[in-house]
């Protein structure tokens, strides 16, 4: 192998056992210290919703960077597109007792570049990330209706856009209000793409201030979003992490697709139904990671 080559590879890491301190021993894996004022962008998940990441589970890991749980209002109307609502579900959720918790947008938004995309020139986050030094992304790894899997770059560019924002992404770069945008949603390879350029201009902007953690448990095909959704029909993976967010959505997906367990073809058809994969391959292409990777196996 090339030098080259070896150095187009990611290392994403790995641990069966989903623990609370298995979180932490992923995190210090990784080697990149999480310093300075610290966001951890996670789901709070929809009133209803009790698959999303759950409290007791990566609180030892948010205390220890002192971190704040950061979200963004929904597009959608439900119980978290307006910040009073987002923040009661995120207490009833159990996140507030474990970290102080901002939603983002409450304040408004600001506009990133996106650089070398075909659909977007500019991303909308809440106003507030700048406010912080270092972004920890702590992924619950799953399906979803519109996208096919949410993770690591799911989390980054819907996950972190304002509600206008989202409908900005969601549109492919068309509208910023919730009417239009889905009365008009494109097609789900213009979509992925739209959540690629996204995700790249939080990565670019971020640099070397953040990382991913990736939790795959609670595998529904449905996303934290949904209120009610489709119970899980595969066990649980385990914890991945890595500094490359295309690497590590890649190795959960090869994780769910080498997975013995046989309720494992739901997942897939919705993974593969919304062209999920195409968001990696695409964004392997415009510089947002490498979709290679060596998955590195902890004790």
């Amino acid at each position: 192998m090339s030098i080259e080559a070896e150095m187009d590879v990611a290392s994403v890491y790995f641990i069966k056992d989903i623990t609370p301190e298995n979180i932490v021993k992923i995190y210090n894996a990784l080697g990149r210290r999480a310093e300075g004022k610290v966001a951890v962008k996670l789901s709070t998940g929809e009133p209803g919703n009790n698959y999303h990441l759950a409290p007791q589970l990566i609180a030892p890991l948010v205390r220890q960077l002192n971190g704040t749980i950061v979200e963004n209002n929904t597009a959608y109307d439900g119980g978290r597109d307006h910040t009073a609502d987002h923040l009661k579900a995120a207490e009833e959720h159990g996140f507030t007792a474990i970290a102080p918790v901002e939603i983002l947008d409450a304040e408004g938004e600001m506009a990133i570049p996106v650089t070398g995309g075909r659909h977007l020139n500019k991303n909308y986050v809440g106003k507030g990330w700048a406010d912080y030094d270092f972004t920890v992304v702590l992924s619950h790894f799953k399906g979803h209706p519109m996208a096919g899997f949410g993770g690591a770059m799911k989390n980054i560019s819907i996950g972190l856009a304002s509600s206008a924002g989202k409908c900005w992404i969601h549109s492919a770069g068309r509208y910023r209000d919730k009417a239009q945008t889905w009365a008009n949603i494109p097609d789900n390879m213009v979509f992925q793409e739209a959540m690629a350029e996204a995700s790249k201009s939080v990565i670019d902007r971020a640099g070397d201030k953040i990382l991913y953690i990736s939790v795959a448990n609670n595998l529904s095909v449905d996303c934290d979003c949904v209120a009610t959704p489709e119970a899980p029909e595969m066990a649980d993976i385990g914890v991945f992490a890595s500094l490359d967010p295309v690497a590590l959505d890649k190795a959960c997906i090869d994780a769910v697709r080498e997975s013995p367990d046989h309720g494992k073809i739901h997942l897939i058809e919705r993974i593969d139904s919304r062209c999920g994969p195409w968001n990696l391959e695409y964004a392997e292409q415009i510089g947002c990671g490498t979709r290679q990777y060596e998955l590195v196996v902890l004790e």
